[in-house]
């Protein structure tokens, strides 16, 4: 048996006024989604614990089979794994945003700096560490906007209170900076920050393009060094994961899977669809078991770009769950569907409302769903309350 889950990040939403009440997803063409859904099982579940913050690294630990409550460290280390940073025990690794800001107006402009290019970003990133990196703080270039900053040595800022930037699109910096013991040190390197990068070459010539400069760094998500049961001591079956960022190729390296590089997989709208879902199904030749990650549903979300969302999920249907559907009609298997949380359009931020998921393929007996949307998924009586429960409950 081959087992294959597909995760559209942040594609479920809410009814959309410009949509006339109905969301992305039931606009959206997805013949295969429906399809499938129609063969399989339809229903609920619950990725993000009640009293836990709505995040991607939270919801997919969940997804994978890990209890958050468990295992859960904070996502800057998750990133770190996979950037191959080694962290000792008392080590705190933060994500590290570029982003927009407008100090006039005292206000967060864009969470992503335009989606910077990862050259630029190196070379907004290498000189941050020259400036602000010393024996106690170092900075890692990750990919586009998404970096990595390592304390040494200073565990009180482990309790600093962080907001992720793409929570707080278009609101007050000030009224948004962290808060609590160790704080002052991140305000005063993100105030620094500023300073440094504001007339950076890389920022000007963005600027003279019409492009948002990537002219400060917000920090969050921060914690200590994870350690995770293997998936296959878990489950008992090798596999791979299949994504852009490394947030979920750093959970897959955490767990050993193996992390799947496909080339032209961005992490937003120009990703390569069609090479995930080749690759998908290539990895199955020797692997029983693929993790298909899609971050643009969830950019679009946070863009509040719900026609760049419902595009997204069109080409996730006949790139990604076209290519699984033929698959599934030669081959013994089985596909779970999912978004890892809701990133609603007019909200652009995370929500921590039940999901809906199905299940098809081999001995998956149909439930009366004949499409695939979150109100169909919530007439189901297939409810998971622990959403680290639902990885058992596919496999098995």
């Amino acid at each position: 048996m081959k087992y294959i889950v597909i995760i559209p990040d942040g594609m479920a939403d809410y009814p959309c006024k410009d949509l006339f009440g109905k969301t992305p997803l039931q606009v959206a063409k997805t013949p295969n989604m429906d399809a499938l859904s129609k063969q399989g099982e339809v229903g609920l579940v619950r990725t993000i614990p009640r009293n836990m913050e709505p995040a991607s690294d939270i919801a997919n630990l969940s997804i994978l089979g890990y209890d958050p409550h468990k295992y859960y460290k904070g996502r800057g280390p998750l990133e770190a794994v996979n950037l191959e940073v080694k962290l000792d025990a008392d080590d705190i690794a933060f994500r590290c945003n570029l982003i927009t800001a407008e100090k006039d107006s005292d206000r967060l402009i864009d969470y992503s700096a335009g989606h910077i290019s990862t050259a630029e970003a190196k070379i907004l990133i290498s000189k941050l560490d020259e400036k602000l990196g010393n024996e106690f703080i170092k900075f890692y270039c990750g990919v586009s906007y998404r970096h990595l900053m390592v304390v040494k040595k200073n565990r009180r800022i482990l309790s600093a209170k962080t907001i992720p930037p793409h929570n707080i699109i278009q609101e007050g910096l000030s009224e948004n900076l962290p808060l609590g013991e160790g704080a002052e040190i991140l305000k005063d390197l993100m105030e620094k920050s500023w300073s440094i990068l504001k007339e950076e070459e890389v920022n000007m010539v963005r600027i003279d393009l019409g492009e948002n400069p990537a002219n400060m760094i917000w920090l969050w998500g921060q914690g200590t060094r994870i350690e995770l049961p293997l998936f296959k001591e878990q489950f008992g079956i090798s596999g791979a994961v299949i994504s852009a960022v490394d947030l979920i190729k750093g959970i897959g390296k955490a767990v050993e899977l193996e992390v799947v590089k496909v080339e032209g997989a961005t992490g937003y709208y120009d990703t390569n669809y069609a090479g995930k879902g080749e690759n998908a199904i290539a990895v199955l030749k020797d692997k029983d078991f693929v993790y298909v990650h899609i971050e643009s549903p969830d950019e679009a979300g946070h863009n509040g770009d719900i026609r760049q969302k419902i595009k997204a999920i069109e080409e996730i249907d006949y790139f990604i769950v076209g290519k699984v559907r033929e698959y599934l009609k030669s081959n013994s298997a089985r596909v779970l569907l999912l978004p890892d949380h809701f990133t609603p359009a007019e909200l652009r931020r995370h929500c921590s409302d039940m999901v809906p998921f199905f299940i098809s393929g081999e001995g998956i007996s149909p439930d009366e769903a004949d499409l695939f949307s979150e109100s169909s998924a919530s007439k189901s009586k297939l409810q998971i309350k622990e959403g680290w429960k639902l990885m058992e409950h596919f496999l098995r």
